[in-house]
């Protein structure tokens, strides 16, 4: 069957500051809300906080910029810039990668976004629970019935709808409503969370300089958070930077990007940490659990509770929303640059495969025993394996095959003051991919032992 891509399918973006928020939604997810939170609590506090700043900066922007160098100079998908910029070699293997590894992740990362959905009708109209033995009960039997299915379903048609309306008309119309609607909600969590009784405990956990608390497992962790957090490794910033025009400055955008990233991930955490430590009896040290068996406790003593409980939900949502649109047009832009299919038929397509994908996840969480684990496995190979393989070789191609003489090129052409090259150029070749390895061997370590 085949459909035509049809006139202006592909889109740019309106406006640096429409890019800039797309691309800060694709960035800022269940990583900043969920993950930052969780790895500070179990790293110990505010020195995992330090050297996450400084992985972001030295790590996540110079590899940002590198992905909005390929995307804007190929103007096309990571399967067709890597074919463009390298004609005839196997590199075009690495946008097959990313392509690859945004769907598996899109069909779980809808399966935990479900659950949010479904946390914010619960809060929003009856409760999680009084005590935390119900609370664990009530996750539990959620987990050990169909509804996570319903769930997927209904997150996912809400990132195919988006999705379907295009870059303008979908993507930057909704992250133009919904990102600062997320920092509205956020700063009014930070507010309610620093005004509880016993508060400064949190704060104190949180903020305190306290660098002797800086391991070397901390300074692995942050990279990788620091990594993961930002969308690099798949291609999605090669995809949205593909729509920047040419006179947007791709050096400050991946600064804003990073920073708006960094900005969310720590205003989550002034508003769990406070929250967290003003009730008796709870540690940071959760986990997984932070989220979905923790915080409703949390709800459940502080004042304004349920309104507090509805509003945090609603933003996790929000972030998954817009990191999932990100995950969803990797795909179709493919399909669209590579397939000639029509932005509509291709979102529809991607996404129902992504959702049958996402099953065995939904039900291997306690409803189909035979797919018990199936959401932790398939996340370590796309979510922390694929990733990191994606981001290794960006670097490569860009240090060494593509040449970073290139890519200085390609940025001074929106800004010809760009005084970073050599600088730049140095993070990329050098230090970016040697971390980037040592993160993997830590993922592979993890795996073995």
């Amino acid at each position: 069957m085949t459909h035509s891509a049809g006139v202006g399918t592909r889109g740019t973006w309106g406006s640096k500051l429409t890019f800039v928020l797309a691309a800060a939604g694709s960035a800022i997810g269940l990583g900043n809300i969920w993950g930052f939170p969780m790895m500070v609590g179990l790293y110990g506090g505010s020195g995992f906080v330090f050297v996450y700043l400084i992985c972001v900066l030295l790590l996540g922007v110079p590899v940002m910029m590198a992905e909005l160098t390929i995307g804007r100079s190929a103007r096309s998908d990571p399967v067709g810039a890597f074919k463009k910029l390298a004609p005839q070699t196997r590199w075009r293997f690495v946008g097959v990668l990313g392509v690859v590894t945004g769907l598996v992740i899109l069909s779980y990362y809808s399966v935990v976004a479900g659950w949010t959905l479904r946390y914010l009708a619960t809060t929003l109209t009856e409760g999680l629970g009084e005590s935390p033995a119900e609370i664990q009960a009530a996750f539990t039997g959620f987990l050990a019935g169909p509804w996570p299915l319903v769930f997927h379903a209904l997150f996912m048609a809400l990132t195919i709808w988006v999705v379907m309306g295009g870059v303008e008309g979908g993507i930057e119309r909704i992250t133009k409503i919904l990102m600062p609607f997320l920092l509205l909600i956020l700063l009014l969590l930070v507010l309610r969370s620093v005004t509880l009784e016993g508060a400064w405990r949190g704060i104190d956990f949180y903020l305190r300089p306290d660098l002797s608390k800086i391991s070397f497992s901390v300074v692995l962790a942050a990279m990788g958070q620091a990594f993961f957090s930002l969308s690099l490794g798949m291609g999605a910033m090669i995809t949205y930077g593909s729509y920047l025009s040419e006179k947007e400055d791709l050096a400050s955008s991946a600064l804003y990007v990073s920073l708006s990233d960094l900005l969310v991930a720590f205003l989550a955490g002034l508003a769990i940490f406070p929250a967290l430590f003003s009730v008796p009896g709870l540690k940071p040290d959760e986990g997984p659990a932070l989220i979905f068996l923790v915080l409703p406790n949390i709800f459940n003593t502080i004042p304004f509770g349920q309104l507090f409980g509805t509003a945090f939900y609603l933003l996790v949502a929000i972030a998954a929303l817009t990191s999932a649109i990100s995950l969803l047009e990797v795909v179709v832009a493919y399909f669209i640059d590579q397939r000639g299919w029509s932005r509509r038929w291709a979102a529809l397509v991607v996404g129902v495969s992504a959702y049958l994908l996402g099953v065995p996840s939904a039900l291997g969480e306690g409803y189909v025993s035979f797919f018990s684990g199936f959401l932790s496995r398939v996340d370590f190979l796309f979510g922390k394996l694929s990733l990191v393989i994606g981001g290794l070789f960006i670097c490569l191609f860009v240090g060494w095959r593509w040449g970073t003489a290139n890519a200085v090129a390609e940025i001074q052409r929106s800004n010809p003051g760009f005084r970073l090259g050599e600088a730049w150029s140095f993070l990329v070749k050098y230090l970016c991919p040697l971390a980037i390895v040592v993160i993997l061997i830590r993922q592979l370590a993890d795996l073995l032992l």
